[in-house]
């Protein structure tokens, strides 16, 4: 691997830069293609730096909707129709019985289906609906989950396989805040955010626990810019949605959106 691909990347990241350069170099050299699991949009950001350096290879990536946050990677040479390869992608479709579904969260889903055994990488966007969920799911664990995906945070639930033309995607549910601020440090934004002191903020951040546009940050003084994502693990996520100028005493207004 050249040490001047990985000089770029977080140290948390040159596993995948290592695999990922390995598909690129297949497809160029020996016309192989590659289907990968779900990747998040700094998995595909990589990916995609990786293959515009290589003119021989192309890459296509697909996540059931137009705004889907994780997706499956198409590896391939320049001269396939990418567009027509099966990306196998299905929709679980999983309705809760009784009326307490309401209740349930992104979370309940995700913990069910990861406690099945299945890997994060097998399972793309969950979509939660006021009737249940429809989750991105690959094809080769879609039948185990509809086989054995029984229950939900002790809620029974049914579930049904769809294609991925029929997935009905949810919008996020984002509860806006205005927040006044010294600085655009993150652990300043972060702090008022999830409303915790500067010292237990920076627990999370120090440990690794925290992303900024899906790349690991560690730094608590790494500045904040106006459509950063920022999540902290066990505390959810939030965006930057807008900078509305400095007040008169220099401090910066700004816009923020946490998704609930």
């Amino acid at each position: 691997m050249h040490s001047n691909i990985q000089h770029h990347f977080h140290p948390d990241e040159r596993e995948f830069v290592e695999r990922a350069v390995e598909w690129v170099h297949n497809a160029a050299r020996y016309h192989e293609q590659k289907l990968t699991d779900f990747l998040d949009p700094r998995q595909a950001y990589i990916l995609s730096t990786l293959i515009a350096r290589e003119p021989d290879v192309q890459l296509r990536l697909e996540g059931g909707s137009p705004h889907a946050e994780r997706k499956r990677a198409l590896v391939g040479p320049d001269y396939l129709d990418l567009e027509s390869e099966d990306m196998q992608i299905e929709v679980l479709s999983i309705t809760p019985e009784g009326q307490k579904f309401t209740e349930l969260e992104h979370g309940d889903y995700m913990g069910s289906i990861l406690g099945l055994g299945i890997k994060r990488g097998k399972v793309g966007d969950i979509h939660v609906l006021e009737d249940g969920c429809h989750t991105v799911v690959a094809s080769e664990i879609a039948s185990y989950l509809h086989l054995h995906l029984t229950q939900v945070h002790r809620l029974h639930v049914m579930t049904e396989l769809l294609p991925a033309s029929a997935l009905r995607a949810a919008v996020p549910d984002i509860q806006t805040m205005e927040l006044t601020v010294a600085s655009m440090r993150l652990d300043g934004i972060a702090s008022d955010v999830y409303r915790l002191s500067r010292s237990k903020i920076l627990v999370p951040i120090k440990a690794g626990r925290c992303r900024v546009n899906w790349k690991p940050e560690e730094d608590p003084s790494h500045p904040l810019k106006e459509g950063d994502m920022v999540s902290v693990q066990g505390m959810g996520r939030f965006k930057v949605l807008e900078l509305d100028g400095v007040t008169k005493k220099g401090r910066y207004r700004v816009k923020i959106g946490k998704f609930v």
